[in-house]
């Protein structure tokens, strides 16, 4: 299966294609896509034409993105909400599957803890790619984070009839009873 993973921002925005499943991936590439432009209609029109030529490029099945945390600052969960209407619109369009996960979710799934830090998520990409990814921007190596999170989750996604990217809790484990 071939996954884009997607870490949304409003200025850069990370993306990581995997080729694999949960025993071996690969990746196929990974960079960051910068948003040009002076007000928001521009940066957003910026990133999702380089996401569009990045699917065309390398004709991934389904698009893994991080969903939004609303902390502190709410204006900033609002431009990241705004970026994310932007890559799904665009992923939409190519007719890709949608799979989201949560920043703890792909923490867990990749380091094993839900808190791990920005570097110890970079560490463990490293080796689950086999590659440096020593040199790699924290937004490229988080967004490979995300696709490998996917790749890792779907198949018991697809075992268990829960959809991937769903939180697995006592009470949607009661609801399939």
């Amino acid at each position: 299966m071939r996954i884009l993973g997607v870490d949304p921002g409003s200025r850069v925005a990370g993306y990581g294609i995997i080729d694999g499943g949960l025993r071996d991936s690969t990746c196929i590439a990974a960079g960051v896509l910068r948003a040009d432009g002076a007000d928001i209609a521009a940066r957003l029109g910026s990133i999702q034409t380089e996401l569009a030529a990045l699917i065309r490029q390398h004709q991934p099945e389904v698009l893994s993105i991080e969903k939004v945390f609303v902390g502190r600052n709410i204006a900033s969960a609002l431009m990241l909400g705004q970026s994310r209407g932007a890559l799904l619109a665009c992923s939409g369009q190519a007719g890709l599957g949608l799979a989201e996960y949560s920043a703890s979710q792909i923490k867990k799934a990749v380091v094993g803890s839900g808190r791990a830090s920005k570097e110890q998520v970079r560490h463990m990409v490293g080796i689950l790619l086999k590659m440096d990814a020593s040199q790699q921007e924290l937004d490229c190596t988080d967004a490979l984070a995300v696709a490998l999170c996917h790749a890792h989750s779907a198949p018991l996604a697809a075992r268990t009839g829960m959809p991937a990217g769903a939180r697995w809790t006592r009470r949607s484990q009661r609801s399939k009873r």
